[in-house]
């Protein structure tokens, strides 16, 4: 019984240890190629501050936080998933169109902040601190204030 007890606790705590999170900073070139890319086209000539990577033990995730206090989450292949500019607008160019025109129509003094996305759906917070979630096909399904 005690060298079952024994080899349980072994195999939890090497499983334990095999799937604890290492999140660790890394210089920008050890971003994906798509993270890079993005950073290039969309904040041009915005240091940097610090980037680091979530590698978990089945997916990766990266963190960027450029100088300006824009923050940005990419998944393992380098493509964008949260882009939070804190009182900044985002850039124009990564919120879909019928999202912007569903603002602009709605709240024309406003401007988004923050915009998040994954397989469902995406979320953006305005400048008036209201969260608005849209469907894949750019539905306005919840709203948050």
């Amino acid at each position: 019984m005690k060298k079952i007890m024994s080899t349980l606790a072994i195999m939890f705590l090497a499983l334990s240890v095999a799937c604890a999170k290492a999140d660790r900073p890394i210089k920008v070139e050890q971003l994906p190629a798509a993270a890079q890319k993005f950073l290039e086209s969309h904040f041009p000539g915005v240091k940097i501050s610090y980037a680091k990577i979530d590698d978990e033990f089945i997916y990766k995730e990266y963190e960027v936080l450029l100088a300006d206090g824009t923050f940005i989450e990419f998944k393992g292949d380098g493509e964008w998933k949260d882009v939070d500019c804190k009182r900044n607008a985002v850039p124009a160019a990564i919120v879909p169109a019928e999202i912007h025109e569903y603002v602009n129509a709605n709240y024309p003094n406003t401007k988004i902040t923050k915009i998040d996305r994954d397989r469902r759906d995406y979320e953006i917070t305005l400048s008036n601190h209201l969260e608005l979630t849209f469907d894949m096909k750019f539905n306005l399904v919840d709203l948050d204030d």
